[in-house]
């Protein structure tokens, strides 16, 4: 497919390229195909490097409006008016003017300015311009000629309105006297075609033509003059171009009759030859030219004059009217010509003259450095382009010739890029290596072109290359492993330290986004334990940590850049947790209990140095945060007992003796080595005894801590006021009860009416007054601690026993058996089976005569009791 293109653009340009061989004015399908051997090596040249080249030739006719049409560019190249847009085609030339305007929307050629072929081209045939049209993905070149016809749009002119001769009456028959010739800027059949002299009886018109084309014209004397009778004649020269309409131009000629001189100058040279180095000084004698006068006299005497000479060779070239000398007037320029043919007349004081032609050779000097045009560039180049990459073409041309004029163009520096000669005067330069923007992120490329000239000319060019960046490199951390610490018991949110990543890329590939990488810490995710700023890598903590539960935090932290894809890459990050002193010391023994005594046994024979027991604690910080150390901070006597710092040992420092007490009380303190340090207290009961009923009798009276025994003091005088209200409307409630009774018995007692008793199920009179169950037992049961205390109610017939044994220390068992204690007849506690409101306060009265947790005891028991008494 690529081929097949490939080769259709090819024929196409073979078909362009024959056109340059032609001058037409009919469209281009009818131009004959002719393509030379040089062209085809040129065409074969421009397929082999990849550059699709067109060349179309048109003709136009000079003088056109501007926005006429030329030609159809896109038609005749073969190519879609879309390409001509998406390829930003446009028209490279290297003259200030630009003639043509390309229509991308159209794919028309179209007259920019107006075209002066005479200005454009003087008197050379034919008369064309060129450019070049480029495309660029994919580069394309295409050139364009543009062939400029004439239009007979100037009249022959001549320099001087009035031509003067003096002509001597003696000249002879056949003598010629050269005119000035008439000058047309157009050319071919628009040029100067014919010189008309006006009808007279002496002289006949000669024209002739010149190597370079031109004519002039000469009158030939066919009558002698006669001064005597015409002294003075006038004539016209008309100069007649061969256009249509057809111009013309006249000039006058007054011819004065002169006395007779019959010897005109005469050259030594019909033709001179000479040479002439460009950019020669002023007044450089290029040749001298010699004509003589066989007269005597001031008919022998010469002057040479230039005649028939073009006005911008007047400009260069002067003689010396007396010596013949030609010299350099004015700047001779190779470039603009490079051969000047003048004609030199030598004339005497009789008015007779002769030509001769000077022929000169301008010789070229290196004086033109090479010209470098910027045809295209592009910058930026992404730094992933290939080798080979085409970032400009450039255009070199040296309006030198030969050796002067051949062009060798070069990269100064070392860069990574080369040139390629595409074709011509055209260079591609192209990328050489891969381009990486980290190491370079710009070039200034400098295009040297030299030519072959003595001395080297050379210029030089500068192209500013900006590399454009790609996603290549992933973020580096500045650090392997970042290590931080932090104190436990930290703030939340507070900051523990910064991660940093660099990114040699820039803009968004260079923005880099600090993500914490999901993992879990002792079974939580690490977000719960710290946070990382995306922006900032700066790691806060999210809560406060306990050295305790964590020692350490070990995670991951990526750095990923905004780049399309984005890299990233992985750092870890350990945050060692530092401790605190924030746990006192923890006693393990002896354990302290809120509602029994532990106490240490001495013996009185134990002996200096005795082990009592020992201290047992721990911290569950660390370091010297947990170093323990034990003092005995009071004690009921401190010449007895000591603390070991270290260990805690208890041991007594002397002999224990008869005379000390049995109750020892210890208080040791524990502290660890933290600053500010902390502490914890610890209370040893010991006991100095040999049995243990003796501590047993001792300790039953031990009475409770004060600060125990402060706390609890509101309490009981609450109690004791509640349980005192309740008594006294209990009271209040049993004898209202007792009055109404009496009252209602009283008048039964009065009444006439049988008393029939009834029974409910399970009741039965007992002594023949109450009507609760046969028997109801309850027991009341106290402890030196009536905290402890509680009442029990058992079943029906058994037996309400309360003991109270002011010395027990614990709370003692209902004693139960088979025989009712009622039996015996010395029981002292005997109670009634049916409790009477009497025995109730009696046992209330005898309650709070023991113990206030006692009487509420009571005070409850009775409340089950009321139903019963109240229906007594």
């Amino acid at each position: 497919m690529i081929l097949n293109s490939s080769w259709r653009i090819f024929v196409l340009f073979l078909q362009k390229m024959s056109l340059s061989d032609m001058a037409y004015q009919q469209p281009l399908s009818k131009c004959r195909l002719h393509v030379g051997p040089q062209r085809v090596m040129l065409l074969l040249l421009f397929y082999f490097f990849n550059v699709v080249a067109g060349q179309i030739r048109y003709s136009i006719p000079e003088e056109m409006k501007k926005g006429s049409l030329i030609g159809n560019v896109a038609q005749d190249l073969g190519l879609d008016v879309k390409r001509l847009r998406s390829g930003r085609a446009r028209i490279v030339t290297g003259e200030n003017i630009q003639y043509t305007e390309l229509k991308t929307d159209k794919g028309i050629l179209v007259v920019n300015e107006r075209i002066d072929r005479e200005q454009l081209c003087g008197d050379v045939t034919p008369c064309s311009f060129s450019f070049e049209v480029i495309l660029e993905n994919p580069m394309e070149l295409h050139h364009i000629t543009i062939e400029v016809l004439d239009v007979n749009d100037h009249p022959p002119v001549f320099k001087k309105s009035d031509i003067m001769l003096d002509i001597s009456e003696s000249a002879n028959l056949g003598a010629r006297f050269v005119l000035d010739s008439a000058e047309d800027p157009d050319v071919g059949v628009n040029g100067l075609q014919n010189y008309v002299l006006t009808s007279n009886d002496n002289f006949v018109l000669k024209q002739h033509v010149n190597p370079d084309g031109s004519k002039y014209a000469e009158m030939v004397l066919q009558k002698q003059l006669d001064r005597e009778e015409v002294p003075h004649l006038s004539l016209k020269l008309i100069a007649v171009d061969g256009g249509n309409p057809q111009r013309s131009g006249t000039v006058n000629i007054n011819i004065i009759v002169l006395d007779a001189n019959d010897n005109p100058p005469v050259f030594n040279q019909s033709v001179y030859k000479a040479t002439v180095i460009e950019n020669a000084a002023r007044g450089t004698n290029i040749v001298t030219v010699n004509a003589t006068d066989a007269d005597s006299g001031s008919n022998g005497y010469i002057t040479y004059s230039i005649s028939n000479v073009k006005s911008n060779i007047a400009d260069l070239l002067s003689i010396d009217q007396v010596s013949g000398a030609l010299f350099v007037s004015g700047p001779i320029d190779f470039e603009k010509d490079k051969k000047y043919e003048l004609r030199i007349d030598a004339k005497d004081q009789g008015g007779l003259t002769d030509s001769s032609k000077v022929i000169i050779d301008v010789t070229d000097v290196n004086d033109n450095a090479p010209i470098i045009s910027v045809m295209s560039f592009t910058s930026p180049v992404s730094e992933d382009s290939p080798p080979g990459t085409a970032i400009g073409i450039i255009n070199i041309k040296d309006l030198d010739s030969g050796d002067n004029g051949q062009v060798n163009c070069k990269i100064e520096q070392n860069a990574p890029f080369k040139i390629k000669s595409s074709l011509r005067n055209y260079y591609t330069l192209v990328t050489d290596t891969v381009l990486d923007r980290e190491s370079v992120s710009e070039y200034n490329i400098t295009v040297v072109a030299t030519d072959a000239g003595m001395p080297l000319l050379s210029t030089k060019r500068t192209f500013n290359l900006k590399v454009s960046d790609v996603n290549d490199n992933a973020p580096v951390f500045s650090q392997g492993v970042y290590n931080a610490f932090i104190t436990e018991n930290n703030s939340p949110g507070v900051s523990v330290l910064t991660v940093r990543a660099r990114d040699p890329d820039e803009n968004q590939n260079a923005r880099i986004s600090y993500i914490l990488v999901d993992s879990d810490l002792d079974g939580s995710p690490v977000s719960h334990c710290v946070s990382v700023n995306a922006e900032s890598g700066v790691i806060h903590a999210v809560r406060s940590f306990d050295y305790e539960q964590v020692k350490q935090l070990v995670f991951v932290v990526k750095a990923q850049d905004g780049g399309s894809p984005p890299l990233s890459s992985n750092v870890s990050v350990k945050i060692m947790i530092q401790d605190q002193n924030d746990n006192p010391p923890q006693v393990l023994y002896p354990v302290q209990t809120g509602g029994s005594l532990v106490a240490e046994m001495v013996p009185r024979s134990a002996d200096v140095g005795y082990l009592v027991t020992k201290v047992v604690a721990v911290d569950v910080d660390s370091g010297q945060n947990a170093w323990l150390s034990y003092k005995l901070q009071k004690a009921t006597d401190r010449a007895l007992f000591e603390v070991g710092l270290q260990n805690g040992e208890i041991r007594t420092i002397r002999q224990v003796t008869d005379k000390d007490a049995v109750k020892q009380r210890l208080t040791v303190i524990v502290e660890d080595n933290g600053q500010p340090s902390r502490s914890a207290t610890v209370i040893v009961n010991v006991a100095v005894a040999d049995s243990f009923p003796e501590v047993l009798s001792e300790f039953t009276d031990f009475t409770h801590d004060k600060e125990y025994n402060d706390n609890l003091t509101f309490y009981l005088v609450l109690a004791l006021a509640v349980v005192s209200f309740l008594f006294i409307t209990c009271l209040v409630v049993i004898i209202s009860v007792k009055i109404y009774r009496w009252r209602q018995s009283r008048v039964l007692y009065h009444s006439n009416l049988p008393v029939i008793p009834y029974y409910p199920p399970r009741y039965s009179d007992t002594l023949g007054t109450g009507t609760l169950q046969h028997v109801y037992n309850y027991e009341v049961c106290r402890t030196t601690d009536s905290r402890k205390s509680d009442c029990k109610f058992g079943r029906a017939g058994s037996q309400n026993v309360l003991i109270m044994d002011p010395s027990s220390t614990g709370t003692m068992q209902r004693i139960q058996s088979e025989k009712s204690i009622l039996d015996e007849p010395d029981s002292p506690l005997e109670v009634s089976s049916v409790l009477s409101p009497e025995s109730i306060i009696q046992s209330l009265v005898l309650c709070a005569s023991n113990s206030i947790f006692l009487l509420v005891d009571c005070v409850l028991c009775m409340f089950t009791q009321l139903p019963a008494v109240l229906n007594k």
